[in-house]
């Protein structure tokens, strides 16, 4: 099977799915008012790859089918794939404006290097390895779109899921059967996951490693339509606004879901790891497949920030700010954001390193060193922008005021330097969606924790870093000789 169209994505969501929203189960996300938005836009993401003129930038041909297949999942043995992969991570991400920040090609790319590592797997059990390419080649094939979930839910966060008052309410694992594995208790936070045909269930390191069986250690991957499940989805935002008063919340809105699992049955051929926790916590440190998943997000933060500068600049420039010196300042500011993004993605890019299976893999040290970054300077994007707009992000109009009979007066009294009232507007209420908005709190919130807590992340890469070579210098600096 080639590349989906976005109908045929759509077709493919109307399933007996349980998706629950504001106290309802959803009868079907493709038509619900609350839903049905996001679920077009990444439908538009899957119609690109039919174009034309995007077709050779978003797909390539199947190593065994040869059906055109989504470019994400491609098997990268040189830097110039990493070059060529990340084109295709852009051209997706532009399309939102790096707003969508779990679209499919996030998962396509580490599942990709989740398969490569099968050896990894294998060290569970043999067939584990052997599920695990099968599994990618399914994907690849059918053009799936995954959502993921790594985290049990937050309830005493000092101790371990086994450790909780009521263990029970982390996934683990209840029985085994000839079929496969049980399931019970709860996952958080599946984003995208009313959207998604599959869920990627992966372990999340722990320090409740203890030697042994351990029945939270889990990772298998099944469909979000499986009896027993159900996504019990945030209260959505204003998405039956128009794209005039709501230009990011009306398309965008791509929800984030708590997981329940009552007795759901796993087959055997979806399993890839289970009761080794060692092997769990060790799966993301031990293997490439995690670099690959953030080769696209590193991408699509570029694309965001890019977008930031763009209504930025533009927001500057419709004012008649754009020339005075702090303006410029901040402005800059937002311009060094966006091209250390870029050399990150590219030095990681050329200095990738050998991975499993004959890949390779961006350069870990570069891409953590994105990773780690992000979370920290979006949240000073959106300041930048919240200052550059001022009290202008709150004098607007809805779109019926700007297109009704006070039409005029809007644009004559909402007007600025460069645009008309009815356009300036329109700027201005994507500025807001941005910068404050429920929507862009969700965003902000999102960046600093998708990848994990961002304190404890680069706490680990001082820990985990080479420092000897440093080190050895500097003490060989001190130990020379006025001579030398």
């Amino acid at each position: 099977m080639a590349v989906r169209t976005g109908a045929q994505y759509l077709e493919g969501l109307r399933d007996d799915r349980e998706i629950w929203l504001d106290g309802e189960r959803v009868k079907d996300v493709t038509r619900d008012p609350r839903l049905a938005p996001a679920a077009r836009s990444i439908a538009a993401l899957y119609d690109l790859q039919h174009r034309p003129d995007h077709r050779d930038a978003l797909t390539y041909a199947s190593p065994t089918s040869g059906d055109r297949v989504g470019l994400s999942f491609l098997q990268t043995r040189t830097s110039d794939d990493l070059v060529r992969r990340r084109g295709m991570f852009t051209r997706w991400a532009d399309w939102s404006g790096g707003m969508l920040g779990r679209t499919p090609d996030y998962l396509n790319a580490l599942l990709m290097g989740c398969a490569a590592a099968r050896d990894f797997f294998a060290r569970n059990d043999p067939a584990f390895g052997a599920n695990m390419v099968r599994y990618y080649e399914m994907c690849r094939e059918r053009d799936l779109c995954l959502t993921h979930s790594v985290n049990p839910p937050q309830t005493n966060r000092t101790r371990g899921p086994g450790e909780q008052a009521d263990p029970g309410v982390a996934l683990h694992i209840v029985k085994e059967t000839d079929a496969g594995m049980v399931v019970s208790g709860a996952r958080q936070l599946a984003t995208l996951g009313p959207f998604s045909d599959e869920i990627m269930i992966f372990p999340s390191p722990s320090k409740a490693f203890t030697p042994g069986f351990s029945p939270y250690a889990v990772a298998c991957c099944i469909p979000v339509a499986t009896p027993g499940m159900k996504f019990l989805c945030r209260r959505g935002f204003e998405v039956g606004g128009s794209t005039f008063d709501y230009p990011l919340t009306s398309r965008f809105d791509e929800q984030d879901a708590l997981v329940l699992f009552e007795n759901v049955l796993v087959p055997w051929e979806r399993v890839f790891l289970k009761g080794d926790m060692e092997l769990c916590n060790a799966l993301w440190r031990e293997t490439r497949a995690f670099m690959h998943g953030m080769h696209q997000v590193t991408a699509k933060n570029l694309a965001k920030a890019e977008f930031v500068l763009g209504v930025a600049t533009l927001v500057a420039e419709a004012t008649g700010i754009e020339e005075f010196l702090q303006v410029q300042d901040m402005l800059g500011e937002v311009v060094d954001g966006v091209e250390t993004l870029r050399a990150y993605l590219r030095a990681a890019e050329v200095d990738a390193v050998p991975a499993e299976g004959g890949t390779v893999a961006p350069n870990p040290d570069i891409i953590w060193t994105a990773r780690d970054y992000f979370p920290r300077v979006y949240p000073r994007l959106v300041e930048i922008l919240q200052t550059l707009g001022a009290s202008g992000l709150i004098s607007t109009v809805p779109e019926a005021t700007a297109s009704g009979e006070l039409a005029a007066d809007v644009e004559k009294y909402l007007q600025s330097a460069t645009l008309g009232g009815r356009e300036r507007v329109r700027l201005f209420r994507l500025a807001w969606e941005i910068a404050c908005s429920s929507f862009g709190g969700r965003q902000v919130l999102y960046e600093r924790y998708f990848a994990g807590d961002f304190f404890r992340n680069r706490a680990a890469r001082y820990t985990m870093y080479r420092k000897e070579e440093v080190r050895a210098r500097v003490r060989e600096f001190l130990a020379r000789g006025p001579e030398a």
